[in-house]
């Protein structure tokens, strides 16, 4: 776990005595996993982060809150594990007045962290796992000479001006500098960031600018065609410039792209949930086929080939079901209970989804956090890992090819140089909490560094490398 309890004025006093070269009397207290929702948090007390649960954590803000980013792809390396890396993101503001949001195109360039070897994957078919000695677990890091800890990492951005709050912003995966942002003015912009993004390659990384002043740009395409605003957006994976956007009113434009710069959007609209469209999400293998999820507490599966109604519709909850994911043929789905339920979704689509080609069984389901989740995503390394974040200001990471094995949690304890205090009832298949951000709205794995994540929440952004997620290559 990622974090502990301590107790600030008894800390001050050690230190103190320690300072004096006197020594404390005062026993010490045994590591306590503290969870939200569970735990009371004594006066005086307050939590504290534990470093060694991380490989790298650092913690940022561009300005006003932003709600909504995206982890852009970027031409220097699909599969890096070596530090110091570099992060390119785009995100949109929340600001107190409509006048002063903002798209942020930034880059975060020199992230350190602890040095680990690479680890290869199952080994053949059989699906043991290849074992490793102490290779991955080196605790060698970039630090400074100065002080002893690692260099902070240097932020540039670009502002560019956007009228009025950004709900959602996503950018195109086969051409990142592309983003379509949906904005709480009701309407849906595409812009092309190519020029701040060129710039701030070819700026020099040691250079941190964290703030600058926002320019105006015309977006390629505006479109106004909804009725109201929206939070939902996905471009294709597999079809360049394909996308999708869903609004409070439960309709669904498709998008198809006439030219690198212009679109055709569908109308009528796809019609199918009562109430807001709450998350869409294109199928990762078959092109032609999307789902979304509704505050209507359904979750549907659309076939653009076969018309503008559900081709599956599925009551999946009983309260809103405001995000869901695909991995294949599952895809995970979340209520505003705080209730995910991982869903089996039998799709045969030769050409076009027919009654009777497709079924959906829910195989499995978990309650651990309490309040709303907000976002959720599968780790595009291991197919079996999913993050997931909360209202509960919490981020989960989950491995669902675990299972508990008693023998080898006794061998843990028994190596453990001092008591730790862990609750029984903790799934097994949890394998990383991380706390210390508050309203906690977004969560995206870095493609193209194993194991890195970023979060954003009313308080800023973090970007971390648990130490337990392994540097995975397929």
């Amino acid at each position: 776990m990622a974090r502990g309890l301590k107790n600030p004025k008894k800390a001050d006093r050690k230190a103190k005595k320690r300072a004096n070269g006197e020594s404390s009397t005062v026993p010490s207290m045994p590591a306590k996993i503290w969870q939200p929702g569970v735990d009371p948090l004594e006066e005086g007390e307050e939590l504290q982060c534990d470093p060694s649960a991380y490989d790298r954590l650092h913690a940022f803000h561009v300005g006003w809150p932003c709600l909504s980013f995206d982890i852009l792809g970027d031409t220097l390396g699909m599969v890096r594990t070596e530090f110091p890396h570099t992060v390119y993101c785009v995100s949109g503001t929340q600001a107190e007045k409509a006048s002063w949001n903002s798209i942020g195109i930034f880059k975060l360039s020199n992230i350190s962290g602890k040095r680990r070897d690479l680890v290869l994957g199952k080994a053949g078919g059989d699906g043991s796992d290849m074992e490793d000695s102490d290779s991955n677990s080196s605790d060698e890091e970039e630090e400074s000479e100065e002080n002893g800890t690692p260099y902070p990492p240097a932020l540039q951005i670009h502002k560019i001006a956007h009228q009025g709050s950004v709900n959602l912003i996503r950018a195109m995966r086969q051409s990142p500098h592309i983003c379509a942002s949906w904005g709480d003015t009701g309407h849906v912009q595409i812009w092309d960031f190519s020029n701040h993004l060129n710039c701030l390659a070819e700026s020099e990384t040691g250079v941190s600018t964290g703030a600058s002043n926002v320019v105006s740009q015309a977006p390629l395409m505006k479109f106004g065609g909804h009725k109201t605003e929206g939070f939902a957006i996905d471009w294709s994976p597999l079809v360049p410039g394909r996308l999708v956007s869903g609004d409070c009113d439960g309709r669904i434009h498709l998008w198809e792209p006439s030219s690198d710069a212009t679109w055709n959007v569908g109308k009528p609209p796809f019609d199918g949930h009562d109430l807001s469209v709450e998350d869409l999400q294109w199928s990762p293998i078959y092109s032609d086929i999307f789902s979304s999820c509704s505050v209507d507490g359904t979750v549907a599966v659309w076939d653009i080939r076969i018309g503008k109604k559900p081709a599956v519709s599925i009551n999946a909850h009983k309260a809103d079901v405001n995000v869901i994911s695909w991995n294949g043929h599952i895809f995970y789905s979340q209520s505003s209970y705080a209730q995910v339920y991982l869903i089996f979704v039998n799709i045969v689509p030769a050409s076009g989804i027919k009654p009777g080609d497709s079924s959906d069984t829910v195989v499995a389901h978990f309650e651990y956090h309490k309040r709303p989740i907000t976002s959720l995503e599968w780790s595009p390394y291991q197919s079996s890992m999913l993050a997931v974040t909360s209202e509960d200001n919490q981020l989960t990471i989950w491995d669902f090819s675990l299972e508990r094995d008693e023998e080898e949690e006794a061998e843990f304890r028994a190596r453990m140089p001092e008591q730790v205090n862990s609750p029984e009832d903790l799934p097994p298949q949890l394998l990383f909490v991380h706390q210390g951000q508050k309203d906690m709205k977004e969560l995206h794995w870095h493609a193209q560094i194993p194991g890195m994540i970023m979060t954003t929440a009313s308080d800023g952004f973090d970007i971390l490398k648990p130490s337990n997620i392994d540097t995975t290559i397929p």
